[in-house]
């Protein structure tokens, strides 16, 4: 399969923005920034990852708003993380000179205090002489909020109707229309402090010196380096392993437990097309992957917030889309709607540019089986589940059991026509076949009769209507001859052996038609209408998922070149958005956690394979 022709912007828009993989991210487990390589923040949400923007112009490079901080003369920028932590170091290389900002948000206290929110800007002079600019312009509420600009107390403070922000600065700063701005030069040794504080509600605006920068700064190392210090991966991908653990941390939102999909919305999946989502939320099936992968390398304290976010803040629900929605917000609301701004023109010309998710309506019957997984490898790798959560499993299995072979939108969120899709079943088996697991293992009450059938009457059908004589493999949904990658959970979910002869030809037909020197489409959008126009770049879990299929069916060496091949796809960073362009570029919203958690389980499960 080749991809389409993508609608290519003009040479003169692809000058305005920076490239989605040319960024690295911060974060305080609250929100996240994200920090371009020329030394701009051009998208950070304040003070949680689903307000509304300050700095937007990754989605609009005129309206909207950014954070410039570089060197005033022409330079070679380099970017890296500090090791072992998730605070990110642009360097520019001059003729005169050699300088650095170390962007990062202060954690020391595990950043559940909500009060003051920070964002620190450090600026280094590490050889000879060096001339830099700053320029902050905010643009809040997704550039559709006018603000005031005033100096209090040393300090520039933006107001406006629903957010205020001081900026504070060891180097004189002036006021510039609805902005600031100032040039400042630095010397080998010296050091300049941007501060960006939330202020309002009892929050004053306060100076950050020099001195307390340094300080924030090594406490956020330690903080880092300390959560860091839990893993147990040792295996041969340890810096990608940990660097994609740093970042699913990044995504959680401390104050619940919940888990982003990404930190930013409408990045397009086609530059020029209209695949553009937010995903700024907890979707059920993202975080309880997540929490497997976290639990895989010994990060319990994640999967027990995340059963608390379930618990405490997330409302079942009796109603004929089931007790569960696929997606809440990070404070397990369950109101998402979905709105376009128009105002805003999208990355590289992508629209339209949409906040909230409509897809939060959708049946997507694959959750149940990602959630209660989760659970059952928490229950084991955790903590014991309490009664209550059992009494709410065994509520979530009944349903299952009544409502398994129903139409749904499928994990692809299609907006086209409901289907029985494979996925869908294969996952409602798991829900069911985990559940019975824990039951036994734990002695706990179950109906494991009524269980049983339903366990097996789910297989049964994948087996006879989810194969396909003529394709020799299984397929998307029932009725059609259609591949679909997400196939390739079956034998990573236990539903049939890795060498089973009907998985081996299906893992042949789905290397002919969909992957792509390593890369996977989920499926093809002409064969499999999905309801939305144009085409997409390949689906990076799925070629984590492929990887992992390859190594329990024994192709161990194809497995591993695949996997090594994929690594050369992520940014020199190490972090991945959604999808992969037909060039190589990164595609979606950025970074993905679908696509870090796979790349954990691919590494994990590849190590075992080879020994």
């Amino acid at each position: 399969m080749t991809a389409g022709v993508s609608l290519r912007p003009s040479k003169a828009d692809e000058l305005r923005y920076t490239p989605i993989a040319e960024h690295g991210m911060i974060g305080d487990m609250r929100t996240a920034a994200l920090v371009g390589t020329n030394g701009t923040i051009d998208w950070y949400c304040c003070a949680r990852f689903d307000a509304p923007s300050v700095f937007g112009a990754l989605l609009d490079a005129d309206r909207g708003g950014a954070f410039q901080l570089a060197a005033d003369v022409p330079a070679r920028t380099k970017q890296f993380y500090f090791p072992d932590t998730n605070i990110l170091i642009t360097r520019f290389f001059a003729d005169n000179g050699v300088g650095e900002v170390q962007d990062f948000m202060p954690i020391v206290d595990d950043s559940r205090e909500a009060d003051r929110h920070r964002l620190i800007r450090r600026v280094l002079c590490v050889r000879g002489s060096l001339p830099f600019i700053a320029r902050v312009a905010p643009r809040f509420d997704y550039g559709r909020s006018v603000h005031t600009v005033s100096s209090q107390q040393g300090q520039i403070v933006f107001d406006s109707p629903g957010l205020s922000l001081a900026l504070s600065s060891s180097v004189p700063v002036e006021i510039d229309g609805p902005d600031a701005c100032c040039a400042f030069t630095l010397d080998e040794g010296s050091a300049a402090v941007f501060a960006l504080d939330r202020i309002g509600d009892g929050v004053e605006p306060r100076a950050c010196p020099l001195s307390e920068a340094e300080d924030l700064f090594g406490a956020t190392v330690r903080y880092w380096r300390g959560w860091l210090s839990h893993s147990r991966y040792r295996g041969r991908w340890r810096e990608m392993v940990h660097r994609s653990a740093l970042t699913l941390k990044l995504l959680t939102y401390a104050p619940t437990g919940a888990i982003v999909a990404a930190p930013t919305t409408s990045l397009p999946e086609q530059i020029g097309g209209e695949r553009n989502w937010d995903y700024r939320y907890a979707w059920v099936r993202d975080a309880a992957f997540c929490i497997y992968a976290l639990l895989r390398l010994g990060f319990t304290d994640e999967a027990k917030a995340f059963v608390h976010f379930l618990s405490q803040n997330v409302c079942l629900t009796e109603c004929p889309k089931g007790p569960l929605q696929i997606m809440y917000g990070i404070d397990g609301r369950s109101e998402l709607p979905e709105e376009e701004l128009l105002h805003l023109e999208g990355h590289l010309g992508s629209s339209p540019v949409r906040v909230g998710n409509d897809a939060v309506n959708q049946l997507q019957l694959d959750i149940y089986g990602a959630l209660i997984d989760s659970l059952y490898l928490y229950d084991k790798w955790g903590e014991p589940l309490s009664s209550e959560h059992w009494d709410t499993i065994g509520m979530l299995v009944d349903w299952v059991c009544d409502n398994w072979d129903q139409p749904d939108e499928g994990i692809w969120e299609t907006r086209g026509k409901t289907q029985n899709f494979l996925y869908s079943q294969l996952m409602c088996w798991v829900a069911v076949e985990r559940a019975m697991r824990i039951a036994a293992h734990r002695g706990l009450p179950a109906d494991m009769v009524r269980w049983g059938k339903a366990r097996d009457t789910i297989y049964r059908r994948i087996m006879d209507r989810g194969w396909s004589g003529k394709r020799q493999a299984f397929v998307q949904h029932e009725g059609d001859d259609v591949l679909d990658a997400s196939v390739l959970m079956m034998p990573l979910a236990k539903f049939i052996s890795p060498t089973d002869p009907k998985w081996l030809s299906t893992l042949d037909a789905l290397g002919e038609e969909l992957v792509s020197d390593s890369l996977l489409y989920r499926y093809d959008p002409r064969s499999s209408p999905d309801g939305l126009r144009g085409e997409e770049g390949t689906f990076s879990i799925c070629s984590f998922w492929y990887v992992e299929a390859l190594s329990r069916a024994g192709r161990v060496d194809e497995a591993r070149l695949a996997f090594e091949k994929m690594l050369t796809y992520g940014n020199h960073l190490g972090l991945y958005a959604e999808e992969i362009g037909r060039t190589g570029e990164q595609i979606g919203n950025f970074p993905q956690a679908f696509t870090h958690l796979a790349l954990i389980s691919a590494a994990f499960n590849l190590d075992r394979a080879l020994g």
